[in-house]
């Protein structure tokens, strides 16, 4: 899997694409895998952000990052047994949606 467990966040450049699992703050047993843009840091001077929901996220290595919506989608359901609400459900195949990860 391609997230920052080892992958140099300076690897980024501003313009990326990539996707992250985002808990809703309002309601703590929602969560969603979302694309968010990497952007530079406006308050880090040569810092990296992700840009979320008119949100800026500094960009460390805390921060579990994906390359693929697939990736993302992956990691979701390894942490909360089930798949986020994202288009990807549909492109995954039916030996995958019953468990099937390999």
């Amino acid at each position: 899997m391609n997230h920052n467990d080892g992958t140099d966040v300076t690897s980024y450049q501003p313009g990326d694409i990539v996707y992250v699992l985002f808990r809703n703050p309002h309601v703590q047993d929602v969560a969603n895998v979302q694309a968010a843009a990497v952007v530079s840091d406006p308050e880090i001077a040569g810092g990296l952000a992700i840009f979320l929901y008119d949100t800026y996220y500094p960009l460390t290595e805390e921060v579990a990052v994906y390359t693929t919506e697939r990736e993302a989608e992956q990691a979701y359901y390894e942490c909360f047994g089930g798949f986020a609400d994202t288009e990807a459900w549909s492109d995954i195949g039916e030996n995958e949606r019953d468990g099937g990860w390999q």
